[in-house]
């Protein structure tokens, strides 16, 4: 199996961002790119992106921040429109950062933030790649196990290191054994941080606005996409089991610029299990070299 080396040497920061705690890491020089990592249960961005940072950052300025919610930012997501919430926390750190534009790449949940924030301020990104995004078609068609199995972490009888494993080995990744053990030790420690555990950041919509909630997390339903200046590529693991496949197709249907690859025997978690092949498409991409 193809080896990585660990990621560079990163600067960190602790910035206050409209009176909450966001922490970004950073390293190399070049034209900013903020990564934008997953919502499972443990994730944070320098571990979403372990095996990305290095390659990028010979030719960009890679910003990896843990979203709110996550990591050893402020805990806690607005439920009523969570997408639009993470998506605010990211500009508001850009102008923290001084950044009036950046590249962004996002992975499923930040995926999802990073489209949202090209939809509300496209004038502050010059291009994106997203990874198997959320909210896309989600009205449409039951949730699927894997985004099921993520969703029901925090209920029941709670969150084990069993229940992570099976949500990464089963549903995450197309090869299980790809996964290191310690990669689930180190994701299930961070899921029981017990701030975590009282307002986990990403949860089923529930109440008496569930279904208004479930629209706006639903891009397809968007009249903005169809004009989306934006420069997308689209990466999609065939074998995704939480975000189906065929939001790639109504992506690239939908937006006037926007390029995209599904690649086989790979799950959802494509930066990871793909590494050199996304860090050479995504190097490119956010280059103009497509």
């Amino acid at each position: 199996m193809t080896t990585y080396a660990a990621p560079p040497s990163m600067q960190e920061s602790l910035l206050d961002v409209a009176g909450k705690k966001i922490f970004v890491a950073e390293t190399g020089d070049g034209p900013p790119v903020l990564l934008l990592h997953g919502g499972g249960p443990g994730a944070s961005g320098v571990s979403n992106y372990a095996r990305n940072i290095g390659a990028l950052a010979k030719e960009y300025r890679v910003i990896v921040p843990d979203l709110l919610g996550y990591g050893r930012s402020t805990k806690g997501v607005d439920g009523a429109d969570p997408f639009g919430h993470l998506a605010d926390g990211v500009r508001g750190l850009m102008d923290q950062l001084g950044l009036q534009r950046a590249h962004l790449v996002g992975n499923s949940y930040g995926g999802a933030a990073a489209l949202r924030l090209a939809l509300d301020a496209p004038d502050r990104v010059d291009r994106m790649v997203l990874m198997g995004p959320g909210g896309i078609g989600t009205t449409r068609a039951l949730p699927t196990p894997g985004l099921n199995s993520l969703l029901n972490y925090y209920s029941g009888d709670g969150p084990s290191r069993l229940k992570l494993e099976k949500f990464i080995r089963n549903y995450l990744v197309f090869n299980a054994a790809d996964v290191p053990d310690s990669v689930i030790d180190a994701r299930y420690e961070a899921s029981i941080d017990p701030e975590v555990v009282a307002a986990p950041p990403l949860r089923r919509p529930s109440g008496p606005n569930a279904l208004r909630t479930l629209w706006k997390m639903d891009f397809t339903r968007d009249r903005r996409l169809d004009r989306l200046p934006v420069p997308t590529l689209v990466l999609w693991g065939a074998a995704d089991k939480v975000n189906r496949p065929a939001g790639g197709r109504m992506l690239a249907d939908r937006m006037p610029d926007c390029d995209l690859y599904e690649v086989a025997n790979t799950g959802h978690w494509v930066q990871f299990e793909r590494a050199e092949l996304f860090n050479r498409l995504c190097a490119d991409f956010l280059a103009g070299r497509r």
